[in-house]
């Protein structure tokens, strides 16, 4: 399944492609495939930031060499959409109902909250 998650540069509204992991006590930046999921002490970048990402000076960059590709919309955010459109095109005075299946009770059960017809007397 391809990530849905967005580059963590500012203003930057690209799919995620790379996810960069500083290692502090080796003073290197590692660049490399997009990680599984997000984890709270790397970045997510898209291809273009991944591709231009400058270190800290003193420090190392590996990259691990990959073409760094966008992501695109995943099979997920496709069905959300169209699921979005089809809501957004209903017209408001149609209401979505959907019928449930009632069983009728059986005879050992009591038969509670019916109304009844009272015939009057005028």
């Amino acid at each position: 399944m391809k990530s849905t998650r967005q580059c963590t540069r500012t203003t930057c509204d690209r799919a995620a492609a790379a996810t960069l992991t500083y290692v502090y006590d080796d003073s290197t930046v590692v660049v490399g495939q997009l990680s599984a999921q997000a984890e709270p002490h790397s970045y997510d970048l898209c291809a273009h930031h991944a591709d231009r990402f400058t270190a800290p000076r003193g420090w190392d960059v590996v990259h691990i060499h990959q073409e760094f590709t966008d992501a695109g919309p995943s099979p997920d955010d496709l069905d959300a959409l169209a699921r979005a459109v089809r809501e957004a095109g209903r017209p408001a005075s149609t209401p979505v109902t959907r019928s449930v299946p009632v069983a009728a009770p059986t005879a050992s059960e009591p038969r509670r909250g019916h109304l009844r017809v009272v015939a009057s007397d005028a």
